[in-house]
């Protein structure tokens, strides 16, 4: 089944023929993480959230106790958030920083240097994990003459 015959199948009104199929998709295509490939553990497809909470497409709501694994520390479709990304899109949804910059990206720099102590004069900004693991080892390496 393609994206697109899963976008068809949105509009069907039955919920869960809806869900079902998103989730053999899901399953077929999809490498979640801290899981092995084609591993048989539930998948709950999600239709909303709000808040902590997450609403299912069987109409079941569950608490996010974990705050999502990256970003949601202050709860899904937090009004402020939003606002703030719809403005962001306006102008531009992303930017990499080889070489370009942005005002917002500087603007933050800013106040991130402002609160941190005097040795931390400059900021990385990073899309990842690894990547910001990465490039500490990088820094660590190249400040002190050694690895690790």
């Amino acid at each position: 089944m393609l994206a697109s015959s899963y976008t068809a199948a949105a509009s069907n009104p039955d919920p869960t023929m809806q869900q079902e199929q998103l989730i053999a998709l899901d399953r077929k295509i999809v490498w979640h993480p801290y899981s092995a490939i084609g591993a048989d553990l539930p998948i709950y497809a999600v239709e909303s959230a709000q808040g902590v909470r997450l609403r299912l497409c069987d109409g079941r709501e569950l608490i996010d106790g974990m705050s999502s694994w990256w970003c949601a520390i202050h709860g899904y479709n937090h009004p402020q958030i939003n606002a703030a990304l719809q403005r962001q899109m306006a102008s531009m949804s992303h930017v990499m920083f080889g070489g370009l910059t942005h005002q917002p990206a500087v603007e933050l720099a800013e106040k991130l240097v402002a609160i941190t102590p005097e040795p931390l004069q400059s900021v990385f900004f990073a899309d990842s994990g690894s990547v910001l693991s990465n490039r500490s080892c990088q820094r660590r390496w190249r400040v002190n003459g050694t690895p690790g």
